[in-house]
Order: C-alpha cells, then sequence, then structure tokens
C-alpha cells in the first residue's frame, strides 16, 4: 500500500490548483493515465480524453468551486453527446441529448469528466459481477469484488485514479462498495440531490451520492451538486447547509447510537470489532456512544426486495425497442419486438428482478405483498424516527463482511441479497449515511456506517472528518508507487 497524496483529494489538488503547483491539464493527464495503468480493474467503461481536455482548458479560468479536478460519473447519469449504458447492451450505443442534473452542476463547478465507470446493470446488484462489460475488480485484491453497483466508481477512486466519482444509492450501492474499497461514500437523504437525468431502478429510493477518499472531499462535492430542481418533483426546495463550513464542529458531546442489529447474526465478528474500534475513536474524541435498537430493522431486507423489484418493473417498462436501446431485428410483430428486444437486451438480474416486481405488483398478490411492504416501510422510519429523539447519530457496521472473491455468491442470489443487510433500511427511511473507512481486516478494507436524520449531511461530514483528522484508516491507497 502507498500513502494517500494530496493530488489525490479534492481538497489537496484544489489548494494545489490554487497555489499554482499544477494545472487542470496536468491533472486531466495523470488521471487518464493512470486510468491505463488500471486498465485490469475493468472500472472505466467509457474514456473522454478530448472532452477531458476540453473541460480542463476552460477550468483554467473557472471560479468554479471544483474547477480543475477530475473526476468519473457511475454511467447511469445522462451526459449529453458522451454514450451512457448503465452497463446494459439494451443501452448499448445510446447517446443522452442532455446532461443529468448532477453532470450539469458538477460542469457549472469546473471539475474535469475524464469518463464513465462500471457498474451493476441498471443498479441491480451488490458486487459489480451484473455488468454488460464483465466485472470491475477490487484494487486491493483483484480476485474480489469492489462492491455494488457503483462499484467501478468505488475502484477508480481507491485506486488513486480520480479523487471522486458520481455513484447512486438504492439500497446501499455508494455505502457498500466505498466500505469494501477503503474510501468514503456519501448517500445524501432522499430528496436533497436532483434524481433528473440519472436513469432509475426504484425511484422511491434511489438517489445520487458521492464517492471520495474523506469526508471533507464529499462536502466539497456535495455543495456543488446539491438543492433544488424544478425538473424534479421529488427535490426539497431546502436550503443547501454549508457543509465545508461545518466541518470542524467536532463531535464532543454527540450522542451516537450502537444498533444492536447492526452487530447481530451474519456479521463477520472481525468486521464488527473494527467498526467498534472506529467508534471508540470517535468516544476518545468526545462523543456518547449509547446502546440503541431498531427492532424492525430484520424486516428491511424483505420490504426491499418487493418494493424495489415493484417499481424498476415500471421503470423499465420503457425499453421496449421501439424509441431507442437495443432494437431486434427482423421481428413478425410488435410483440415478438418486445419479447426478443428485452430478452436480448436485459441481464440475468434485471430479468430476475423485473418479474418479481410484476408478480407483486399483480392483482392477486398487490396486497399480499406490496402494499404490506409499504406499511412494513413505515414501520422502519418510525423505527429511526423513536431513535433521534435521544441520539444525534447512528451507528454500525457497514457490510457484514470485507470483499468477497469473484463468482462466489452469483449462484445464490439469496446470499447476495444479504450483503444489503445494514443498508437497505436507510433507503427505505429516505435518511442521509456515509460509509467510512475503518480498520482493515485481513488486509481487506471495511466501513463504519453513520446514519443521520433527514438533511442530517452537515452532522454526518463533521463527524466523519473529526474521525479522520484522529486515524489514518483513509489515508493509504492499495499498490506501492507514488
Amino acid at each position: 500500500m502507498r500513502p494517500l497524496g494530496r493530488l489525490d483529494t479534492v481538497a489537496g489538488a484544489l489548494a494545489a490548483l490554487r497555489q499554482g503547483e499544477v494545472g487542470a491539464s496536468a491533472l486531466a493527464e495523470r488521471a487518464l493515465a493512470r486510468a491505463a495503468e488500471h486498465a485490469a480493474l475493468n472500472a472505466l467503461v467509457t474514456s473522454s480524453p478530448e472532452r477531458a481536455f476540453a473541460a480542463a482548458s476552460a477550468a483554467a479560468g473557472s471560479t468554479g468551486a471544483l474547477a480543475g479536478i477530475p473526476f468519473v460519473h457511475k454511467d447511469l447519469f445522462c451526459t449529453a453527446g458522451l454514450r451512457t449504458t448503465c452497463a446494459s447492451k439494451i443501452l448499448d450505443g445510446f447517446v443522452p441529448p442532455y446532461d443529468a442534473t448532477v453532470a450539469e452542476r458538477l460542469d457549472r463547478a469546473g471539475a474535469v469528466l475524464v469518463g464513465k465507470a462500471n457498474m451493476d446493470e441498471f443498479a441491480m446488484g451488490s458486487s459489480n459481477e451484473n455488468s454488460a462489460f464483465g466485472p470491475a475488480r477490487n484494487p486491493w485484491d483483484v480476485a474480489r469484488v469492489p462492491g455494488g453497483s457503483s462499484g467501478g466508481s468505488a475502484a477508480l477512486v481507491a485506486a488513486g485514479v480520480v479523487p471522486f466519482a458520481t455513484g447512486s444509492d438504492t439500497g446501499g450501492s455508494v455505502r457498500q462498495p466505498a466500505a469494501l474499497c477503503g474510501i468514503t461514500g456519501l448517500k445524501p437523504t432522499y430528496g436533497r440531490v436532483s434524481r433528473h437525468g440519472m436513469i432509475a431502478y426504484a425511484s422511491s429510493l434511489d438517489q445520487a451520492g458521492v464517492l471520495a477518499h474523506t469526508a471533507e472531499d464529499c462536502a466539497h462535492v456535495l455543495a456543488a451538486i446539491a438543492g433544488a430542481d424544478p425538473r424534479d418533483a421529488t427535490c426539497s426546495a431546502r436550503p443547501v447547509d454549508d457543509y465545508v463550513g461545518a466541518l470542524g464542529a467536532g463531535v464532543a458531546g454527540l450522542r451516537i447510537g450502537v444498533v444492536a442489529q447492526f452487530f447481530g447474526d451474519g456479521i463477520d465478528p472481525a468486521v464488527a470489532a473494527s467498526a467498534r474500534e472506529a467508534l471508540a475513536a470517535l468516544e476518545a474524541a468526545g462523543a456518547v456512544l449509547v446502546d440503541v435498537s431498531l427492532p424492525t430493522l430484520p424486516l428491511s431486507i424483505p420490504a426491499y426486495y418487493v418494493l424495489a423489484p415493484a417499481e424498476a418493473s415500471s421503470n423499465l417498462a420503457r425499453y421496449d425497442g421501439v424509441r431507442y436501446g437495443h432494437r431486434a431485428e427482423p421481428v413478425a410483430d410488435l410483440a415478438e419486438l418486445y419479447a426478443r428486444s428485452r430478452a436480448e437486451g436485459f441481464g440475468t438480474e434485471v430479468k430476475r428482478r423485473i418479474l418479481a416486481g410484476t408478480y407483486v405488483l399483480s392483482a392477486g398478490y398487490y396486497d399480499a405483498y406490496y402494499r404490506r411492504a409499504q406499511r412494513v416501510r413505515r414501520l422502519i422510519a418510525d423505527d429511526f424516527a423513536r431513535a433521534f429523539e435521544s441520539v444525534d447519530l447512528l451507528a454500525g457496521p457497514t457490510t457484514p463482511g470485507t470483499a468477497f472473491r469473484l463468482g462466489e455468491k452469483t449462484d445464490d442470489p439469496l446470499a447476495m441479497y444479504a450483503a444489503d443487510v445494514n443498508t437497505v433500511a436507510v433507503n427505505l427511511a429516505g435518511l442521509p449515511a456515509v460509509s467510512l473507512p475503518a480498520p482493515h481486516v485481513g488486509g481487506l478494507p471495511t466501513g463504519l456506517q453513520l446514519i443521520g436524520p433527514a438533511f442530517g449531511e452537515a452532522r454526518l461530514l463533521a463527524t466523519g472528518h473529526a474521525l479522520q483528522q484522529r486515524t489514518d484508516w483513509h489515508a493509504v491507497l492499495p499498490g506501492g508507487g507514488a
């Protein structure tokens, strides 16, 4: 492993740019060269050098908050004139005519897009093995998964290719890969960041997020992308907090609820111990640890895997071979066009979730499954609300284990879904959460998850910053060299 360098972070690179130590074009060239060096990770599915150098040239005179900082988008954010596939054959060759709001705001901030990152197809997965481009790999051990569905984004940040990347989190898809790759991953409150132009999986659960090395870096990026958007009716009009300015708030007197269920059955004892060591560091900094129980938390996996596929079956109905994307030919009639285009274009996991979602929404099963899952969702949200009456944040391990080997769980969907056990409840309740690097276990990264009340991102990031000021678990990259 090697130490985290100044140019590997958003804050460090911004300081170097403003002090004239490096130019935006040099940073773009560095990122593209590192992407080529790490091609074995299969994490970058579309490279855009011409676009990057043009953006870097424009950034030279920009006053944008992220001017000159190279980054990658998860390949579900629409980018005008640049291929956007959602890692699916059904969108192979699709070039959007418009930018997602997140893409538009990062462009306005002067950030330099160098490419699009690999992901689980339509964000459906916990390992980044469900991609039409093949699996992305973990830079700490290329025989292991980087986590999903934002695995390509996490791998590129962890390897030091770019200082930050965008991701999306429907049931843990920013936080899980952050934990498994040893970086910081922020999932904001539902509605804090616009979903306009972010290709949908489950609309009431999806939220754009940020992957970077530090909480400070996440604060810089969130400040650039958060805020109201008239093109997204679910986006909050609440004013955006000063995330960077709030980083120094510290944790003295902060009450952190240690959730019993996050340390329960199925959690690797070594991973649990790692999370407790990180919590002990926060306690030493002045935080107060309080034991908390969320009784309905074990119901979050079954509720999620009813609701998310139900929404997916509706959202993905638009891919029919008629308007855009893959089109089967020749066909005898419209029914065959629909059937063959979808059969050829969608991967196995996407088909599995569409079928499950269609089933739970069908007339005979709607009340038994979908309506009941919505009631459970309400109970889970109420549990969180009660907990926040006595504590400021909630905590536990981000994932039940470290990164597993490629292919280890592909034949067992239920085992794969169990990887979401500590993350999906946050999405069901629409809350913000962050995964922070914790001590390694067996040479592999782990993560501490902190959860806040709605629109509590500033406190989450300040707490993460306080932890990272006292520890160095975030301050190493895999491999050697400079």
